[in-house]
């Protein structure tokens, strides 16, 4: 085997099949899906430090729920559409990609989605996803920055309130509470369904035991930030959760009221994804946390340099 390193220990190289693998020191961490096999994109597998996935691919007790894709983007109401069930005709589908930028601290890279409501061919709204891939500092774990700007140019267009939706992640058997006793964590020190379901968080971690390491528990989790600009909080400063003991995580967008989209005037949400050994380090969260609410967001702009149609900036 080669021991010759990549040329940029942060990258996002595109796959057969319409996938793009993100690596970090030429170890592959995630793998973003966007072919038409399925309803809609959506990143799997979430690898920690030991290699196994911290997410996975539908629910372990419900075959109603295989809309669960690992992580994904979709909403339950989109002026009455659902694109959350896979019983819907409406689909998601990424319908170009900008750019890829690739580096020794992050790489980053830009694509656009098309939700289609599964009679109109014209899209009901447009998504700007910008993606960020960063190595923790211990090199114990990652983060994945997930920047969406929502935009449509007809009147009327809203997320309705609900709780699904716009960012949902189905965490791995064994770290679930139900299946494998893992843990929930909030930002405010709560644990557990009971007490974070439907309450605002800056943060929610699920961790637990994820495999075995010579007779030894390997303990890993992740971890779902807000930004305190993103928009449905409310009255409080950071998003209300959705969040079950059977291993399923998602920050309520539109759960307080309706977020309208306005014609031409993007909608940014953003979050952060934290993949991380051990159980929940309450600490690095907060830091990371404050660290993401005072990082500017990134713009998908024309390109001066020869041979780049796109940058990100």
């Amino acid at each position: 085997m080669s021991d010759i390193q990549p040329r940029w220990r942060c990258q996002v190289d595109p796959q057969p099949h319409q996938q793009f693998a993100f690596s970090i020191g030429g170890r592959e961490v995630t793998r973003w899906h966007w072919g038409e096999d399925a309803p809609r994109p959506y990143f799997f597998p979430m690898l920690g430090p030991s290699g196994i996935s911290l997410t996975r691919m539908g629910h372990p007790g419900a075959p109603n729920h295989d809309h669960h894709l690992s992580v994904w983007f979709a909403h339950h109401d989109v002026l009455g559409i659902s694109f959350w069930s896979n019983a819907s005709p409406a689909r998601i589908r990424q319908t170009q990609w900008y750019a890829i930028q690739d580096g020794d601290d992050a790489a980053t890279a830009a694509w656009q989605l098309a939700w289609l409501d599964g009679h109109d061919p014209a899209p009901l709204l447009h998504q700007e996803v910008v993606t960020t891939l960063c190595p923790l500092a211990d090199g114990q774990g990652w983060t994945l920055e997930l920047q969406s700007a929502f935009q449509t140019s007809a009147e009327g267009v809203a997320f309705r309130q609900s709780n699904f939706g716009i960012l949902g992640v189905r965490v791995a058997k064994s770290i679930s509470r139900v299946f494998g006793g893992g843990t929930i964590t909030g930002a405010d020190g709560s644990s557990g369904e009971s007490e974070l379901f439907g309450r605002p968080n800056r943060w929610i971690d699920y961790s637990g035991v994820i495999g075995m390491r010579e007779g030894e528990n390997v303990v890993e989790g992740i971890c779902v930030i807000d930004h305190r600009e993103n928009p449905g909080h409310g009255e409080h400063a950071y998003a209300a959760w959705h969040v079950r003991d059977d291993g399923w995580i998602g920050p309520s967008l539109s759960r307080h009221a309706d977020i309208e989209l306005l014609p031409d005037q993007p909608l940014v949400c953003r979050y952060l994804l934290v993949v991380h050994a051990g159980p929940c380090p309450p600490d690095l969260m907060h830091g990371l946390a404050d660290a993401f609410d005072q990082r500017p967001g990134k713009t998908v702009v024309a390109a001066r340099r020869a041979h780049h149609q796109w940058e990100i900036r």
